[in-house]
């Protein structure tokens, strides 16, 4: 009674909503980011929380602000703060996410958005009752050539996509002495590699061809089977040779190969490995049609290449004057001036406060909706690894 009292007060009184400042959940890497591409939203961070005390005071004065939160529900008290960043290890993206909408908070999450399927649907069940604005964080479908190819997908420049190849590749974890909390399942899940990158990979893959994948069959990899655990604190993306070690044994993924099927017979293959020594975040596709084949890497986010069969291949640059609108929106630069990562976060952040303060339901970024799907299609693959065989991804 109480949650149904908050959402009929909810959708009378805030059709919408001026944000008053944002909290993020998480000071590691990708907290960072966060924070980082708020601010340039021109959206206040008035507080951050991390795992305990000690971490949190630490990354409200490297970041420079000023509100250190104690809890999850300290937070969800918080008047001033209208939407909540979650960037927590995966296994607490659930609970926090249901405490917070709960209160009336706009959540953006990043994926995961659960370690399951039904923990996911659930939450889409709690924002339709609220009525709150919600996203997954799959922002690197924000590179502006990434939405140039789906405009060009869009205007049937190459046909109907019928193979695509693609991979995502990562070395952070190559060495035995790598270590994160992503590679611990009680944190993590049992997925590693997969839902990591891959999700953005798959989710990539979806939102340029517009196919939906209805079959996987999938072989994941643990190839470094045991690593040296640091008994301390550790940096992601960094090489730590002075901590005290624990030998420990592997059993998520470093890898993974994956055959997909798509609903309108469409195939695809790609892999998914953060052991690949050189490949800093390299996120590659190639979509292939009857006219023509457009490809993208993330380590060379400015250029899109358009493959042809009776004429010279092209390389398009980014450059705003020359894109669809739909890119050329999320291109906050003009042509030559490099722009990549941060830039996509700030994206979708835009577009996401865009609809918390016109009370709209724009369909312009990856809603709850979207990280259940994703949590389907990664189910799907761990099950197939499992069985060695084909698997039918629920509806």
């Amino acid at each position: 009674m109480l949650l149904l009292g908050l959402t009929q007060k909810y959708l009378r009184t805030h059709n919408f909503m001026k944000i008053n400042s944002a909290a993020v959940i998480g000071t590691g890497f990708i907290g960072t980011v966060h924070v980082e591409s708020i601010r340039r939203t021109g959206v206040e961070v008035k507080g951050v929380l991390s795992g305990s005390a000690e971490s949190t005071k630490r990354g409200a004065e490297n970041l420079s602000i000023k509100t250190q939160y104690q809890s999850v529900a300290e937070i969800a008290a918080d008047k001033d703060v209208t939407v909540v960043h979650v960037t927590s290890p995966n296994a607490l993206h659930y609970p926090q996410v249901k405490e917070l909408m709960a209160a009336g908070k706009h959540v953006i999450c990043e994926k995961p958005l659960a370690l399951s399927a039904k923990e996911g649907i659930e939450l889409v069940q709690l924002a339709e009752k609220t009525g709150l604005v919600n996203a997954t964080c799959f922002n690197t479908r924000f590179y502006p050539m990434v939405h140039e190819a789906r405009s060009l997908v869009k205007s049937d420049l190459i046909g109907t996509p019928r193979y695509i190849k693609g991979h995502y590749h990562q070395d952070w974890l190559t060495l035995d002495t790598d270590w994160n909390w992503r590679l611990e399942a009680e944190q993590a899940g049992e997925l590693r590699a997969v839902a990591d990158i891959g999700s953005h990979l798959i989710d990539q893959i979806g939102f340029v061809t517009g196919l939906e994948i209805v079959e996987v069959m999938a072989e994941l990899h643990t190839l470094v089977k045991t690593r040296q655990k640091p008994t301390g604190p550790v940096q992601t993306f960094t090489i730590d040779n002075s901590s005290k070690r624990e030998t420990v044994t592997m059993s998520s993924d470093d890898a993974a190969g994956v055959l997909i099927r798509f609903a309108n017979g469409a195939r695809a293959t790609i892999s998914i490995s953060q052991i690949s020594s050189g490949r800093k975040n390299s996120i590659n596709w190639e979509i292939s049609g009857p006219k023509g084949s457009l490809s993208f890497d993330a380590e060379n986010p400015e250029q899109l290449w358009i493959g042809h069969r009776g004429q010279a291949n092209e390389v398009l640059h980014k450059d705003p004057s020359m894109l669809s609108p739909e890119a050329a929106k999320i291109s906050f630069y003009p042509g030559g001036h490099v722009e990549g990562f941060s830039e996509t976060f700030r994206g979708l952040f835009e577009r996401v406060y865009s609809d918390i303060e016109t009370g709209s339901s724009s369909g312009a970024y990856p809603t709850f909706a979207d990280g259940v799907r994703s949590l389907k299609i990664t189910d799907a693959i761990a099950e197939s690894s499992k069985k060695s065989s084909w698997i039918k991804v629920n509806k």
